[in-house]
């Protein structure tokens, strides 16, 4: 028996098969609508199943269609362009400046704790009192504000570096990390100014 014969037989009744299935597809709804106008029962609802089987194919392109749609623009909606992050970042890094080099209302601060030093010692104060409170109140206060600047820049610049999506500008994360460095150096330095830790008071013999 020749098994090539027998594969040429089997693949021509398969293609066979074929052709008549999508014959059959496509004059389906033709011969239902003709046996619906003629008025029986069977052929009604055969037009009824061809219609609903129309109706669900179309429904299911809708759907491809309408995901296919929803993916091309997720696709194309263009990314965040991350101005409020890089904001913050500068916002950082200029409060860790300015917590270093001093602020004017540091300054304000600072004479103002000198005058009230002045007007307290200024009948009945011993010169320890008078350096005390003239001029190591006014440092301590100095130090305390240029403090809160620094912690500001450095939670500012803590925030930026956590909640920065990976595909923002790498200079973002480059100030965030500046910013962060300087308000940490001058946090360190404010608490050893206010604490006494780099340079005591003057006593008063010398």
């Amino acid at each position: 028996m020749d098994i090539t014969k027998t594969d040429e037989k089997t693949a021509d009744k398969a293609v066979e098969k074929t052709d008549e299935t999508a014959e059959a597809k496509a004059t389906a709804p033709e011969a239902a609508a003709e046996g619906a106008a003629e008025g029986t029962p069977e052929a009604a609802a055969e037009a009824d199943g061809a219609v609903d089987q129309l109706v669900e194919q179309g429904a299911d392109d809708d759907d491809l269609d309408d995901d296919d749609l929803d993916d091309e623009l997720l696709a194309a909606a263009p990314a965040g362009s991350g101005v409020g992050v890089g904001g913050a970042a500068v916002v950082s890094a200029a409060l860790g400046a300015v917590a270093l080099t001093g602020t004017w209302t540091g300054k304000v601060v600072s004479e103002r704790e000198t005058l009230v030093g002045q007007i307290s010692t200024s009948q009945s104060g011993t010169p320890a009192q008078q350096i005390s409170e003239i001029y190591g109140d006014a440092w301590h206060a100095t130090a305390l504000v240029n403090g809160v600047f620094a912690l500001l820049a450095l939670v500012t610049a803590v925030l930026v570096l956590v909640l920065v999506r990976p595909e923002r500008p790498a200079w973002i994360r480059a100030v965030a990390l500046a910013g962060a460095v300087l308000g940490g150096l001058g946090l360190l330095l404010s608490a050893g100014t206010y604490f006494d830790l780099f340079l005591s008071l003057p006593s008063a013999g010398s």
